[in-house]
């Protein structure tokens, strides 16, 4: 049971740490509460079966003509997402930027949108996502599928890759600035529109991966609701961890997904809890550290 906890947990809290990375970069960046960050997160598993050789039925207008391997599959639709996130961007988000709750609202309304660009391509029915590899092995008495280990690594790499890069390139070092001060760094001539745009689309992508490792590894279905339950988890996770913090978000993260898997292994029927549990462990430590584990409001570590 224990093993089991252990395993998952990290499982779990390696994926969430992915999904909620693009929540605060955009956040961290641009200063906006990305609502729609869910419904890319769905967008992202819809193209991936679009996309993947599996037995679509009733056909699709992106059918067949498209069907590529998995691996590539993946790329397609996370690049595909990135895209209609730098878009949502420049058309939704930029003409509202200056005013917070305008760009909330903004975002609430591209959830609308894409939920219902899904019903109408996809239909509400559910549909099947192929796994990425087949078969499993035994770690610590404990059996786990391969495409698990693989969400586990692919998922620890990019956290790691994307904070290496915005700690250390030029561009990263960019972000940065405009983080801590937007006036500033334009002033510097650094330009900031075109920065966020492409913070967007970084964050997009990430979702959209994010997406693609859970319902290819974990539910294995994508369908129409499923924006929800990641924005809950972002939403839960960034305020845990602090708003705008890379490592609160990895550290909130890997202990939402812990919190999780202890319901649902620890208790009978705890998996109907596990949202319940997420959202609980937000508010106790919120009611000890208001500001979150690491309270600054924006802040991207060196």
């Amino acid at each position: 049971m224990i093993e089991a906890l252990i395993i998952y947990g990290a499982i779990a809290g390696a994926v969430y740490a992915l999904l909620a990375l693009g929540f605060t970069l955009i956040y961290g960046v641009a200063d906006v509460v990305n609502m729609a960050h869910g419904a890319l997160f769905m967008l992202g598993a819809y193209l991936f079966f679009t996309f993947s050789p599996s037995v679509k039925d009733p056909p699709l207008a992106l059918g067949s003509p498209l069907t590529v391997e998995p691996a590539l599959a993946l790329i397609l639709a996370v690049i595909s997402v990135g895209i209609v996130g730098g878009i949502i961007y420049i058309l939704f988000i930029n003409p509202v930027i200056k005013d917070m709750l305008a760009s909330l609202v903004v975002t609430v309304a591209v959830i609308i949108l894409i939920q219902q660009i899904i019903y109408i391509e996809f239909g509400g029915v559910h549909r099947a996502v192929i796994p990425f590899a087949s078969g499993s092995t035994t770690i610590i008495g404990v059996t786990v599928t391969y495409t698990k280990l693989l969400a586990l690594g692919a998922s620890l790499i990019l956290f790691a890759t994307v904070s290496i890069f915005i700690a250390k390139s030029k561009i990263g070092r960019a972000m940065r600035a405009i983080a801590q001060d937007r006036e500033t760094a334009m002033l510097m001539g650094i330009n900031t529109t075109r920065l966020c745009i492409l913070t967007m689309a970084v964050s997009s992508s990430l979702a959209a991966l994010a997406g693609v490792l859970i319902a290819g590894s974990t539910t294995q279905v994508a369908q129409p609701q499923m924006w929800l339950t990641p924005l809950t988890m972002s939403f839960a996770i960034v305020i845990l961890g602090g708003l705008g913090s890379i490592k609160g978000t990895f550290i909130g993260a890997f202990i939402i997904g812990y919190a999780e898997n202890a319901v649902a292994n620890l208790i009978p029927e705890g998996g109907f809890l596990q949202g319940v549990a997420a959202l609980g462990v937000m508010v106790l430590v919120l009611l000890v550290r208001p500001k979150g584990l690491f309270g600054k409001r924006i802040e991207f570590e060196e």
